[in-house]
């Protein structure tokens, strides 16, 4: 190759990286940098900046809001990522059986996910209500939990049974046999049917459940009840794109792996805890990863919620950053909403960091 056709390919080269990197500085660097030197400064977007020197973040130190905003984004963080990484790999694991109709069921379990998150916070406003689908259907479960019990000891009891006497003849024979299973579910329903419709089981309530999920102070445990709503609405979307990390990960693990576990006599649980979890490791790392960035940044079902929440009771640090920018009834406080930014920033960079250190490994432990 001449040094003429050298030349050409890395002016190319340079042309195809050029957006990159012009959008790169524009909205990366140039707006790190100013942002830095408007967390020193006070300016509302009218008048000239002033310098404060740490003042705002002195302010940051002695605002109880802040506080507040802080310890609901790491108990979101916490809470949502947890959970929404075991409800990917179940979700995961179930969508990669061989089994009839299982485009149809990764299709259902990945449909949340399409739908834009404006849609679905107006969804779940709406079954959030007092009178909304969720206080029905714990209402229901109120009404009927001495049956639902019932049915569970009884589906047990039969599934137990036919393990019983069954096992006289097979050995190979499991408790969690799926044909047994089958019969035990269709003779429980039955009864069940039978019960409710004597009134077995089932109380009536003295008023309907009518919990306000929204317009609360209420807290319970780490959060408030108007963050707990939105962490189902967080997990609900999140989770089906996590799923598919997963469900990659799991197909990409090899067949004779589990076939050397069957040969050696590994149940289900030990090829899960020896083959498919180490094998997961780096898919694990980025669900994580990408879990821990996104809840701490989590800002639009929030802001989504308007009025329909109070601001204590709803408050995370990316939303504080927009409370202070752009304040209701207020002139924005640009150098406060700046520090804000940059702690939340920091603190993300340094969770992640954690992360990578005494978390998830994100490389295959075989």
């Amino acid at each position: 190759m001449n040094q003429s056709m050298l030349r050409q390919e890395r002016t190319a080269g340079l042309m195809f990286a050029l957006p990159f990197c012009v959008s790169l500085f524009v909205f990366f660097v140039y707006a790190l940098v100013r942002t830095v030197l408007f967390s020193f400064q006070t300016y509302d977007l009218f008048s000239t900046p002033e310098w404060v020197g740490v003042a705002n973040y002195i302010a940051l130190l002695t605002d109880p809001l802040f506080a507040l905003a802080l310890k609901h984004s790491l108990a979101f963080a916490v809470v949502v990522t947890t959970l929404q990484t075991g409800l990917a790999l179940l979700l995961a694991l179930a969508a990669n059986q061989k089994i009839k109709g299982r485009g149809a069921f990764r299709t259902i379990f990945y449909f949340p996910s399409i739908l834009s998150s404006a849609a679905m916070t107006l969804i779940f406003l709406w079954l959030f209500q007092r009178q909304g689908l969720i206080n029905q259907g714990l209402g229901w479960l109120s009404a009927h939990g001495g049956l639902i019990v019932t049915g569970g000891l009884l589906f047990f009891a039969l599934q137990t049974l036919q393990f019983l006497w069954k096992r006289r003849k097979y050995t190979w024979m499991r408790w969690g046999d799926p044909f047994n299973g089958l019969v035990s579910f269709a003779v429980t329903v039955v009864v069940m049917v039978i019960m409710a419709g004597y009134g077995i089981g089932v109380r009536a309530l003295e008023q309907p459940v009518a919990i306000t999920w929204l317009n609360t102070r209420e807290v319970w445990g780490p959060l408030p009840r108007t963050i707990w709503a939105i962490v189902a609405m967080n997990i609900f979307t999140t989770v089906p794109t996590l799923m598919l990390l997963y469900l990659a990960g799991l197909q990409s693990i090899p067949e004779s792996l589990y076939e050397a576990a069957r040969i050696e006599g590994a149940s289900r649980w030990q090829q899960l805890r020896h083959v498919t979890w180490p094998r997961l490791m780096p898919v694990s790392f980025t669900v994580v990863t990408l879990g821990i960035i996104g809840t701490l940044q989590m800002f639009d079902q929030v802001a989504l919620l308007g009025d329909a929440a109070p601001l204590e009771s709803k408050v995370t640090l990316a939303y504080f950053t927009y409370h202070n920018a752009f304040p209701p009834g207020g002139s924005p406080r640009i150098g406060m909403a700046s520090a804000a930014a940059l702690v939340l920033a920091t603190l993300t960079l340094i969770l992640v960091l954690i992360q990578r250190a005494v978390g998830v490994s994100e490389t295959t432990n075989d």
